[in-house]
């Protein structure tokens, strides 16, 4: 007889070594069972808790980062570092509230008009301004989200809370690490390492 925890170990490992081996992304290889309310408020809770330490770590890079530096970018094409924080805060602004079915703020604008304006904002100031502005928000549509509703899949991506969570909190951690490499190209060393 196999112990209780290999079992359920080899129940999340064999679909997502499957769906490695077909391309399926990870956050649909376990079967996506309904969350009842107390499992929605529990990931709801890990899931700010995630952002918010996300949230810390960039928002103590874009302080850190000299004012003259968020011009630099790494080739051309790619965002530089002002554009890439104004990416975030879009993100802050607009995905992460309409991950829990929230929406952006009533001033926010038709996102595909907005999202891109907010990249040519690029004085240190300003991208602070707006990174403030946009967690302030996004921190308090997950506050604010009623667990009761979601339990199920919502608007605007017909996903279930687990699904969202996973997707953008893995984009954000992966908006956290360019970040991190752009400034340590640029001389700063993240304030939190040793």
């Amino acid at each position: 007889m196999s112990h209780p925890f290999r079992r359920k170990l080899s129940n999340c490992v064999l679909p997502l070594a499957l769906a490695a081996a077909i391309g399926v992304p990870a956050h649909r290889a376990v079967a996506q069972d309904v969350l009842d309310a107390k499992s929605a408020l529990h990931l709801r809770n890990e899931y700010a808790a995630d952002l918010d330490t996300v949230h810390v770590k960039i928002m103590a890079l874009a302080n850190a980062i000299p004012a003259d530096k968020y011009s630099w970018r790494p080739a051309a094409g790619v965002r530089s570092i002002s554009e890439a924080l104004m990416h975030v805060a879009s993100e802050w602004f607009y995905y992460v509230p309409g991950s829990v079915g929230g929406k952006p703020p009533a001033d926010f604008g038709v996102p595909r008009e907005t999202m891109p304006a907010l990249e040519k904002i690029i004085t240190k100031a300003e991208v602070l301004a707006q990174l403030n502005k946009s967690w302030t928000h996004s921190k308090a549509v997950l506050a604010a989200a009623d667990a009761s509703t979601l339990t199920g899949k919502y608007k605007p991506w017909g996903l279930t809370l687990d699904q969202s969570a996973f997707s953008m909190s893995g984009d954000l951690h992966e908006h956290l690490g360019q970040l991190i490499t752009y400034a340590r190209s640029v001389g700063v060393k993240p304030p939190w390492s040793k």
